[in-house]
């Protein structure tokens, strides 16, 4: 089933709700509408909550704010799916590899788009910041563009625990100990270097890194896949 976006209604909001004209009416209809989408596994009062906290997590960042509304509703339910599979509520259809970056501007977003492009539906590749930046880096969208991977859709989410919860594989990228730890998940930290204010060369050379890293994963999770 594919969610269609609420409308977005940009304007100024009152004062902890930036962006919406009547923010509260527009997230109640999306929290009704998850609802329905999550019955069985949810209580509407779980998914009200959900949508309230992601869009306020959004907006903390936020410089445009105009998309808001359709973001709130991508973040919402990936969230939500996350805490689903993690209960059990929802069978997963392929592996989960998560990768986390502080700002997930950067280098998460290059690994992330690399392995989903390259897994091709066999795997399902999040991201996430423990502490997200406005937007992407346009020089990663960029490098990104020259390998024929579009970030156009991408934005920095805020790392939560549920889809922490819901990954196989956790893959940091210079978080430190913002990651939160539970037991039975599998960890791995990349020694990448952060693309923030480098040329764009260093950018090029670090997807490229990246790339090469992206490649023996998915060699190890789906061995019968060839590198794109």
């Amino acid at each position: 089933m594919t969610d269609k976006p609420l409308p977005d209604q940009p304007g100024e909001g009152p004062p902890g709700m930036p962006g919406l004209l009547a923010p509260e009416t527009l997230l109640h209809r999306m929290a009704d509408h998850l609802a329905h989408r999550f019955a069985g596994a949810f209580s509407a009062e779980t998914v009200e909550r959900y949508v309230f906290e992601s869009y306020t997590a959004l907006a903390r960042t936020a410089r445009v704010t105009t998309f808001l509304p359709s973001l709130t509703q991508r973040f919402a339910t990936e969230r939500l799916t996350a805490l689903a599979q993690a209960k059990g509520a929802i069978a997963k259809s392929v592996p989960e590899v998560l990768f986390v970056c502080v700002h997930n501007a950067g280098r998460s977003q290059l690994a992330a788009a690399l392995l989903h492009a390259k897994a091709a539906g066999r795997l399902h590749v999040p991201s996430a910041g423990s502490m997200p930046a406005e937007q992407v880096n346009p020089d990663v969208a960029a490098v990104l563009a020259e390998v024929a991977v579009d970030l156009a859709d991408e934005f920095p989410k805020p790392l939560t625990d549920d889809v922490v919860q819901a990954a196989d594989v956790v893959i940091t990228m210079g978080c430190g100990d913002a990651c939160p730890v539970y037991p039975g998940e599998r960890y791995l930290n990349w020694d990448v270097t952060d693309p923030d204010g480098q040329p764009f060369d260093a950018v090029r050379a670090i997807r490229n890194d990246i790339a090469e890293r992206v490649d023996a994963l998915l060699a190890e999770l789906v061995p019968a896949a060839s590198p794109a």
